[in-house]
């Protein structure tokens, strides 16, 4: 081993150069955020979007959001989008309607003009990026479909925003309102944990499977969503992560990313990056998508929830 100067002895970092294979090891991941908040249905939008805002800034850590442009398309709406921008996150386009892209009743034209309706909603907030994120993270559901929408935003410049780990948060937010109209001003911590726990588990099965297809570990991508259990949690599910040894990124440098460059071929497409690349690639004993409550009904029955 190479002797270290007295001077970094000194000053500690002889341990920042000990902690430098662990540091090169770390996994890495990144937030984005579906949906947007409508205060026209959901009365506490504001102070959810406040708290999500708050965690995000007490942690330093930059985010990404997709509001689809039918929940925000009110001067209030669009004042809680606006926030996310002035704060320094990047926002996306989700499209206006969040219809279905892989269903046959879905056209390109349809499709593709709903894209350039929620652009024209969106495009003069701060943080604007011309990235769009697939509702349902359907893709298409013949090659036809998929190809035109890929070739459509090549030409209108558009980049796609995949993600590399799903997750079933909004489910566990369905259950976490429906478990708090049944027991006001009860103790959540429970619930909470088993919703870390949720995100944990499934950040390492795509980890897990994104070294299997790779080699390595990518900056991943995790998709969440505006929600109740988000802004509840997302201080406590930032710290845990980092506890466990995961740094945080930007979802813009994430998506630099060789993992997301290149298109999966499979059809119907869409997914997580990672699983329609370990489908292309006919690993078995996948997890059906998407992530929702056919995987976590039994365990949060068992807990109680």
């Amino acid at each position: 081993m190479p002797l270290i100067p007295a001077a970094f002895v000194k000053r500690g970092a002889w341990l920042v150069l000990l902690a430098l294979p662990l540091l090169l090891r770390a996994q890495t991941l990144s937030l984005t955020f579906d949906d947007g908040f409508d205060p026209r249905t959901q009365p506490q939008a504001a102070q959810w979007n406040a708290a999500l805002l708050d965690a995000l800034d007490k942690a330093q850590v930059k985010a990404m959001l997709f509001p689809a442009g039918k929940r925000v398309d009110t001067p209030e709406g669009l004042a809680l989008v606006r926030a996310w921008g002035e704060a320094g996150h990047a926002i996306g386009n989700h499209t206006y309607s969040h219809r279905n892209y892989g269903s046959p009743r879905v056209s390109f034209a349809d499709f593709s003009a709903d894209v350039m309706a929620a652009d024209a909603l969106l495009r003069e907030m701060p943080g604007w990026t011309p990235r769009l994120r697939f509702p349902y993270l359907k893709e298409g559901e013949s090659a036809d479909k998929r190809d035109r929408m890929r070739d459509w935003m090549q030409l209108h410049n558009y980049e796609h925003a995949p993600v590399s780990i799903d997750t079933s948060d909004g489910y566990y937010n369905e259950r976490l309102l429906a478990w708090r109209a049944r027991n006001p001003g009860r103790d959540e911590s429970r619930f909470r944990q088993a919703y870390l726990s949720h995100l944990l588990n499934r950040a390492q099965y795509y980890e897990g499977l994104a070294k299997r297809l790779l080699g390595r570990s990518p900056r991943h991508v995790m998709l969440l969503h505006t929600n109740a259990i988000n802004a509840a949690c997302l201080e406590d599910v930032i710290a845990m992560f980092r506890a466990r040894g995961w740094r945080f990124v930007s979802p813009e440098e994430a998506f630099q990313d060789p993992l997301y460059r290149k298109p999966v071929d499979t059809v119907p497409a869409g997914e997580s990056v990672v699983w329609a690349r370990a489908k292309r690639a006919g690993v078995r004993g996948l997890r059906v998508p998407p992530e929702d409550g056919v995987h976590e009904k039994a365990r949060l029955d068992k807990l109680g929830f």
